[in-house]
């Protein structure tokens, strides 16, 4: 079923952006992560070795691209010192959620990560993928990658004022959100959160969006910092209580998520 499109960005607008990040990308925690446990990236911590991470999807303007996992490994490195990050980007342009299942069989074999980072939802959501194939292809990838004792972070659609009355492609954001909840990983709601960044720019979301969809430069490492922040809080969840599935997102119009506050 279809979800009908949001009235309104909410009641949010008091809540202070999250300082850790830098001041063009400062979004409340609310609007930016919903947490669970990362528990082999946590194992790959206690044991001193380097964690290998598995970047997936693709939503970055041409030339942008090739900057986007040094970013990451950037930001993850900056927020968890002494911590060597293995990053391999294997994104394709316009690749729907089940294209990208059926690589990551290969690709998992292949880079033997202990984190998989999935952007996931735009491309099916402009090329009307239906939206219970959806849905059922990224649960059922999101339980594979589980099952091979691998920990799972998934960031949601772009936000684009263009699209933002359409119920088709909010239903798949929720789609998105409610796969994060039922199978307890880490979301960055990039929607809520480029909305939130869009209505403090004079140019809405064209400073972080470029032409056909992509993401910028400045796009690419807000969400470098976005997606850092999710990983990092979510390793601070405590192991028997710290789930995504504890509180549902709301729907895109209301995101709702707990913030962590980071340890001193």
């Amino acid at each position: 079923m279809v979800v009908s499109p949001p009235s309104g960005a909410g009641s949010k607008e008091a809540e202070p952006g999250d300082t850790s990040l830098s001041p063009e990308c400062r979004v409340p925690g609310s609007q930016l992560y919903t947490l669970s446990q990362l528990p082999a990236v946590k194992a790959a911590l206690q044991k001193n070795r380097p964690v290998r991470v598995l970047a997936i999807g693709g939503n970055a303007a041409p030339g942008a691209s090739a900057t986007y996992p040094v970013k990451l490994e950037t930001a993850l490195e900056r927020a968890m010192p002494n911590v060597d990050v293995v990053m391999e980007y294997r994104g394709l342009q316009g690749e729907i959620a089940s294209g990208a299942a059926e690589r990551l069989r290969s690709m998992v074999a292949d880079v033997e990560p202990d984190l998989v980072i999935w952007q996931v939802g735009t491309h099916d959501a402009l090329a009307r993928v239906e939206l219970d194939a959806f849905t059922d292809a990224l649960t059922e990838t999101v339980k594979w990658i589980k099952s091979h004792d691998i920990d799972v972070v998934l960031v949601d659609p772009l936000y684009t004022a263009s699209l933002a009355a359409d119920a088709y492609y909010t239903s798949i954001v929720q789609s998105v959100r409610t796969v994060a909840t039922q199978e307890k990983v880490p979301l960055v709601l990039r929607y809520d959160a480029m909305r939130y960044l869009a209505g403090r720019s004079d140019k809405g979301e064209g400073h972080m969006l470029g032409q056909q969809f992509r993401l910028n430069d400045l796009g690419l490492r807000c969400m470098a910092e976005h997606v850092s922040r999710a990983i990092t809080l979510s390793l601070q969840q405590p192991e028997a209580t710290g789930t995504a599935g504890a509180t549902a997102p709301k729907p895109t119009g209301t995101a709702g998520a707990t913030a962590v506050p980071a340890r001193p």
